[in-house]
Parts: structure tokens; C-alpha cells; sequence
């Protein structure tokens, strides 16, 4: 993807590692894409007792912690390649959703045009983080979390999507943090809160939590296809060929069935959190081939 000359947000911030915490299990996980936490949270799925499978989707849903947070140590600028990288896309999303918001393009949710995007704050941290929703280690991946709206990343994960899961690239890089830009969008509709409050959790193939996760696919293919056909200063389009490919092998290897046939060699769809590779991968292009959220609404949809 072509982000030369893409303007750099100034949401953003690095925090180093040790600022985790929140006791021993497991640590929050807010609705992201990270695959540890993805396979730890399947095996709990499938063999735990009720009570532990009620507090881990308890956890997925938005339940803030009683952490506090980290303090950041850098704000604003980043040091590194990769936290360029990352204020750039940022950027991107920005741009993006302010003007699907302002111009209307959210009126199936019930925004009116004119209203302003209110933007989200993306952590970019080493190691362990505390965050309002708790504390989390890296091993989760990427996630959002709803009780201090912002995404947390430790770049890290992009290494492990390539090598582990072949989904190399840097239009999958950028369709993981879009992604959980599409759960910070939930968030501000209010759905984040619909989804934790569900009846049972909201686990399950056909669950609420699902069709929260493949509606923040589609959210991320509606920026990619928006951002991908804007031209940089060279009036080169921005979306590379191949860029797509990236993205949907991304999505086809965090899908909960392929994860779950990893972890157990078998696939237990009412454990289900994310949906299936096949789901994700076309929710994405729902998104992607419409350009319109109006067209995301997975809560409205009578099959995934």
C-alpha cells in the first residue's frame, strides 16, 4: 500500500513494556485479532466449565478492568518504521471515517450528516500494557478497548501473522488495525455495550459476538476500498496489486474454525467468537466491494 506521503495522526502513543497487570489468568481481551489469545480463548471455550466460559465472554464483551493504566512514553511522534507505519494507516482511517460520517454515510445507524468522527487513540506498546479494560500482554494481539477508546498493538503480532499463519504484507498489517478501528466505530454506536449486555455471552457461530467481529471486518473493508482508490502525490493509486490478497489471507487465518482445528483438530462452532475464515473473508469484501457501512449491518443479516 502506497502511504509515502499519507498524513500521520498525532493519536497516537508508545508505551514500553511492565506496564501490564491485573493478576494472574488471562488477561482482557477486547474483540481483536490476536491469534494467542484467539487459540487460549478456544481452548477455555471448549473444555471449560460454565462459569469460566461466562467470565471469558464476559471479558470479550467490554467489561472494564480495574487496572490502571500504563503511562505513555512517547506521545504524538513516533520512533520507528513500524510506528510510522502505524500513525499513517491511523491517519488513513481518519480521514476515511470523518468524511463517511460528515457526508451521511452512516445514516443507517441512525448518524446524521454532519456529524463529526470522533477518532480513537492507537497504543503502540512493548511487552505488557495496562489499559482501562485491564491488563494485557502481548500474546493477545492486537485490541480495542471500549472503557478508555483506544487500539492497543505491540507490532510484534505482524511477525507472527507472516512466519505463523502466512499473511505477510503490509495491506494485511494495515486491515488489522482498520479492523480494530471498526470496533472503536461499534463503540461509538453504542453496539459494543448491545453486545456485553447479551443474553448467554453471545458466543456462537450465529451469536452476537460474532456478528460484532464480522461487522468490524466489514467496517475494515469499507476503509480499504476507499483508501485503497484515493492517488498519493505521484497520482499513483494507493492500494498495490496483490494489497487485497493480503488482506483476505489475513482474515482466512485468524478465522475461529481454522484456529480451533490448529489448536484441537476440530472445530466447535458454538464456541465460536469471530466467525469462520470463510465468514471473515467475505464479510471483509461485503465491505470492501460496496464501499458502504450501511451494508455492514451483520446484527440485521438473517444468515452470516
Amino acid at each position: 500500500m502506497r502511504l509515502g506521503d499519507q498524513r500521520r495522526s498525532k493519536n497516537y502513543e508508545e508505551r514500553s513494556g511492565g506496564g501490564g497487570g491485573g493478576g494472574g489468568g488471562l488477561p482482557v481481551r477486547m474483540g481483536g485479532l490476536g491469534v494467542g489469545g484467539i487459540i487460549v480463548v478456544v481452548l477455555i471455550m471448549l473444555f471449560a466449565p460454565a462459569p469460566v466460559k461466562n467470565f471469558v465472554i464476559g471479558m470479550l464483551g467490554g467489561a472494564p478492568g480495574a487496572v490502571e493504566q500504563s503511562a505513555p512514553d512517547r506521545v504524538g511522534e513516533a520512533s520507528s518504521e513500524e510506528g510510522v507505519f502505524l500513525q499513517q494507516v491511523l491517519g488513513s482511517t481518519e480521514d476515511v471515517w470523518s468524511a463517511i460520517f460528515v457526508q451521511g454515510g452512516m445514516a443507517a445507524y441512525g448518524v446524521p450528516a454532519g456529524t463529526d468522527y470522533p477518532e480513537t487513540t492507537l497504543v503502540n506498546f512493548d511487552g505488557s500494557v495496562g489499559t482501562s479494560c485491564g491488563g494485557a500482554t502481548s500474546a493477545i494481539g492486537p485490541f480495542y478497548c471500549p472503557a478508555d477508546a483506544r487500539v492497543y498493538i505491540d507490532t510484534q503480532f505482524f511477525d507472527e501473522l507472516s512466519r505463523r499463519f502466512g499473511a505477510p504484507g503490509d495491506f494485511a498489517q494495515a486491515y488489522v488495525i482498520s479492523h480494530e478501528v471498526g470496533h472503536h466505530i461499534q463503540n461509538i454506536l453504542g453496539l459494543t455495550e448491545k453486545v456485553s449486555r447479551a443474553a448467554g455471552g453471545g458466543a456462537g457461530a450465529d451469536g452476537p459476538q460474532v456478528r460484532l467481529e464480522l461487522q468490524a471486518d466489514c467496517f475494515a473493508g469499507v476503509w480499504g476500498r476507499i483508501a485503497g482508490d484515493q492517488t498519493d502525490a505521484q497520482g499513483m493509486r494507493r492500494l498495490e496489486p496483490g494489497d487485497l490478497e493480503e488482506a483476505m489471507a489475513a482474515a482466512n487465518a485468524i478465522g475461529d474454525d481454522t484456529l480451533q482445528r490448529q489448536a484441537r483438530g476440530k472445530v466447535v462452532p458454538d464456541s465460536f467468537t469471530h466467525g469462520s475464515s470463510e465468514q471473515r473473508m467475505r464479510w471483509f469484501r461485503r465491505g470492501y466491494d460496496s464501499a458502504d457501512p450501511g451494508m455492514c449491518d451483520t446484527f440485521a443479516a438473517r444468515t452470516l
